[in-house]
């Protein structure tokens, strides 16, 4: 164990993707060793091979203290695990990994999304998939994966109900431009993540239709004020929305092309089908969409944004007949 912060020095990162690839990096700018895991044995191979991921992040070199592994069982010696897959596939890469993970190491969810089918958070999910008694945080905030990857200063958010386990992660992934502030509210962190997401791709459909910044300014701020009522509503904090996890990742995946939320949204905004609008990438947005919706009727929380977003993405409405319909609400004050 680290007399630094009480973590074990090794850590582990699940997923070769550009964000696993990018927190890897980061970790071991931070003084970790990294194992890197990935399902495929052969990309594993070449990854640690090539000493780049040429797929998803070409031209960043893999930090010397990375070691790419397409064996599971190399995790089982690490002090703390991120576990850097898409939000839908969680529960069973963390069936896979179960009898894996050394007994009480800590693992750090990092997707953003609520789970199809049970309306799981992410945190929920791991609670039912993980032996009881281990540890889970959650981490969130602005952050795109080619920044991370070429140290451009970037800050995100950690949650653990241990607030101390908390503090320590954040010490211990903490590097030269990667800095991550901690709470104990894991549910607001996972509700600014997840629903972030879904609100980004209303924001791509403004700018695909052409409707203009003010139009996109004032989604946004409408969009932000679902997003804290959702929140409330789920007993995540205000502060919280207010900070990296909500506002600040809105802003960030709401503004940017490179975001595949807001891209995703800005083809189907330009006419593109949902299935045309992916062009084979994962928008976390479109599949969070339905859950995050259900979730919001189930506790009767007004998200017509949202909803506007679900019923797109499941070709239940079109663009033209969402639009319409937003600006057909009634005035209202703007609190409401």
């Amino acid at each position: 164990m680290s007399a630094r912060d009480g973590i074990g020095d090794g850590i582990g990162v699940v997923g070769g993707g550009a964000w696993g690839t990018a927190l890897a990096n980061a970790a071991a700018a931070a003084g970790r060793d990294v194992v890197l895991w990935l399902r495929d044995e052969e990309a594993a191979a070449r990854l640690e091979r090539d000493r780049e991921n040429a797929r998803y992040l070409p031209g960043v070199p893999l930090h010397p203290r990375i070691r790419a592994t397409g064996r599971a069982a190399d995790l089982g010696g690490t002090g703390a695990n991120l576990l850097v897959v898409p939000a839908q596939t969680m529960r069973g890469v963390l069936g896979q990994l179960r009898a894996v993970l050394a007994p009480g190491a800590p693992v750090v969810l990092c997707a953003k999304g609520i789970e199809r089918g049970t309306d799981s958070f992410m945190s929920a999910v791991a609670a039912e998939a993980l032996p009881d008694g281990t540890p889970v945080a959650v981490l969130s905030g602005p952050s795109f994966a080619a920044d991370v990857a070429r140290n451009l200063p970037t800050a995100v958010t950690l949650a653990a109900q241990d607030a101390a386990l908390a503090a320590a992660l954040a010490r211990s992934l903490s590097g030269p431009a990667l800095r991550l502030y901690h709470t104990d509210d894991v549910r607001g962190v996972e509700i600014g993540g997840a629903g972030k997401n879904v609100l980004a791709i209303a924001s791509g459909i403004v700018a695909g239709r052409g409707l203009g910044e003010s139009a996109r300014a004032a989604l946004i701020a409408r969009a932000f004020a679902e997003l804290m009522r959702f929140a409330r509503g789920f007993g995540g904090r205000a502060e919280t929305l207010m900070g990296l996890s909500g506002l600040g990742d809105l802003v960030l995946t709401a503004s940017s092309p490179q975001s595949r939320n807001f891209a995703f949204g800005e083809r189907l905004g330009a006419g593109a089908t949902p299935e045309e609008a992916a062009g084979g990438k994962l928008a976390e947005g479109a599949f969070t969409a339905a859950a995050l919706v259900a979730l919001a009727r189930g506790r009767g929380i007004e998200m017509p944004i949202a909803e506007s977003v679900a019923a797109i993405v499941s070709g239940a409405a079109s663009v033209e007949d969402v639009v319409a319909r937003l600006l057909a609400r009634p005035l209202k004050g703007e609190a409401e």
